[in-house]
């Protein structure tokens, strides 16, 4: 952002530097006398899938040839589409990943939006892609390739933490390759780890997820987490099994529900005409660490993540319809009440 007039900018302090006929300005922001700079970086290490969406009267079922009535090509991937969420809720945020020559598209979209880009790598091999097929009532089911996106190495990843430290933030989700050696390192620059498990497989347990700060996941994945079918039971069995780290678990049209050790939230969806729910979690996501960061309470942080996500399947696509900030705080939806059953 440029500011014209410097007063305009709240800061602890500035430096001036000129080069020819230009001046640059600096302005830092510290918490102490010692000059500990307090802005937290987000690093997520994450997918980036080009989206081919189709849209169709129903969802193909076994043996059947189904005619599409649109197709349209959109950015996506759950980490691209994070990114883009903690971008645009203004947050500090960089990307890591692979993708092929067919993914450069994905790479500007990112830097367009906000998002630094220099831990991302071009490699020989095709871009994660998904087929989407989207219902008139707004569903949706997904096929992934997950192509560049599980070709990670770890001087790459090396590389990204170099720049990273403690206080700093790692966002996850399930789409990439060596996720124990990335929570692991992490963890040993103190950083705090998010993660999103999805798509679920069976090595997620394998995973050292009690080094996890925060899970973020819905009613399936924590099923699969858990065993459990019952909301209650789930969240319980969550939070007595990392009893270090925060729950957030989405439930759809029901709301959301957190638990971390004796404290327990829940919130609502808004009334909005659905669209397409592809990156309505992603949105979540983004938008509820962005809150959390900025030291919003938790009834406030999934209050905006619920308006980013209700924003968000009200539009077609899925990094291209997550909201702007300002979209999200000034907007005036109907609130539902949380439902418990």
């Amino acid at each position: 952002m440029l500011y014209s007039n410097i007063s305009d900018v709240k800061c602890d302090s500035i430096f001036v530097f000129s080069a020819g006929t230009s001046y640059f300005c600096v302005i830092i922001k510290v918490s102490d006398e010692k000059g500990k700079i307090t802005m937290k970086k987000i690093l997520n290490i994450g997918s980036l899938n080009n989206d081919y969406v189709y849209d169709v009267p129903h969802f193909v079922q076994p043996g059947e040839t189904l005619h599409a009535t649109l197709l349209q090509q959109y950015p996506g991937g759950k980490g691209l589409n994070q990114s883009i969420a903690l971008a645009r809720a203004g947050c500090s945020i960089y990307h890591a990943g692979c993708i092929g020559s067919d993914g450069i598209v994905l790479k500007d979209f990112l830097h367009e939006s906000g998002v630094n880009v220099e831990f991302l790598r071009k490699i020989d091999i095709q871009t994660g892609h998904a087929i989407i097929q989207v219902t008139p009532e707004g569903q949706n089911n997904i096929i992934l390739y997950e192509g560049a996106n599980k070709r990670l190495d770890r001087n790459l990843i090396d590389s990204a933490f170099e720049f990273f430290g403690s206080g700093d933030y790692l966002i996850l989700q399930n789409e990439i390759n060596d996720i124990p050696y990335i929570i692991d390192n992490a963890r040993k620059l103190g950083m705090t780890v998010v993660i999103n498990p999805s798509p679920f497989h069976g090595d997620v347990m394998s995973y050292p997820l009690d080094l996890i700060d925060v899970f973020l996941l819905n009613e399936v994945e924590a099923e699969m987490m858990t065993g459990e079918k019952d909301i209650d039971k789930m969240l319980q069995q969550m939070t007595n099994q990392f009893p270090k780290a925060e729950i957030v678990l989405t439930l759809g049209e029901k709301g959301v529900r957190y638990s971390y050790r004796n404290e327990r939230h829940s919130h609502g969806i808004y009334d909005v005409k659905v669209v397409d729910t592809t990156a309505a979690g992603d949105a979540f996501t983004g938008y509820y660490i962005s809150s959390r960061i900025a030291d919003d309470t938790v009834p406030e942080a999934l209050r905006l993540a619920s308006v980013a996500s209700a924003l968000t399947i009200s539009k077609k696509g899925a990094a291209s319809s997550i909201p702007l900030k300002n979209d999200v705080v000034n907007a005036n939806l109907k609130s539902m009440p949380f439902q418990d059953s």
